[in-house]
């Protein structure tokens, strides 16, 4: 694949602009992460559209604005460590490690994490590291992080990620009962408890317990 064209590349960031994202540094890790390589088959012609992708596994890329939205309001520095929930197809741990010094990003289907790796390595981005784990407990090991994204819609921010983020940390999570009705919050974490922020409203897939049924 060749990449988008100079229109199309000023289109999408048009798009992105347009809808809010206006931090300089978000939109040129947008501009040097080229959405194309993470959509596959029939979608990959409209890969440059401000729209969510099928992807596999039952999942979906986000839409490009979505992702702006996101990674604007985590407010990422250049020596954060970022926990990405929610692998997908990469992208969004792509356009975070352009940001940050260390991204982990934990996905529940095996074939995910494996073509993402992928991806990351022929990308060039060794500041991330993908792992088969349940993103619901979050990564006790590698805790406590200075940003947390979650990329799957929780009926509340979960215990275990709040818990693994540092104070004056920022976690920003889909938020909802049903996938029709989800808000994005912005959590900061202070010396005394947490601060919620609404942000916008939102469609993610829900966030699951347990590991994906696909093992090849």
């Amino acid at each position: 694949m060749t990449g988008p064209t100079p229109e199309t590349k000023m289109q999408f960031l048009f798009a992105l602009r347009s809808k809010g994202v206006t931090d300089a540094r978000v939109l040129r890790a947008m501009e040097e992460v080229d959405r194309g390589l993470f959509v596959k088959g029939l979608f990959a012609e409209r890969a440059y559209e401000d729209t969510p992708l099928p992807i596999a596994c039952g999942q979906t890329i986000s839409q490009p604005s979505v992702v702006g939205l996101m990674t604007q309001a985590l407010q990422v520095g250049p020596r954060d460590t970022v926990l990405e929930v929610g692998t997908g197809s990469g992208y969004q741990a792509a356009v975070l490690a352009k940001l940050a010094r260390r991204v982990y990003t934990v996905e529940r289907h095996r074939r995910l994490v494996r073509e993402a790796g992928q991806l990351f390595r022929e990308l060039g981005l060794s500041n991330i590291t993908a792992m088969l784990s349940d993103g619901s407990h979050g990564l006790f090991e590698q805790a406590p992080f200075d940003r947390i994204l979650v990329t799957a819609a929780a009926e509340d921010p979960p215990g275990p990620l709040l818990a693994q983020l540092k104070i004056g940390g920022i976690m920003v999570v889909p938020v909802g009962q049903s996938d029709t009705v989800q808000t994005l919050i912005r959590v900061r974490r202070t010396e005394t408890g947490f601060e919620y922020d609404e942000l916008l409203p939102v469609r993610f897939v829900p966030l699951l317990e347990g590991l994906g049924k696909d093992d090849n």
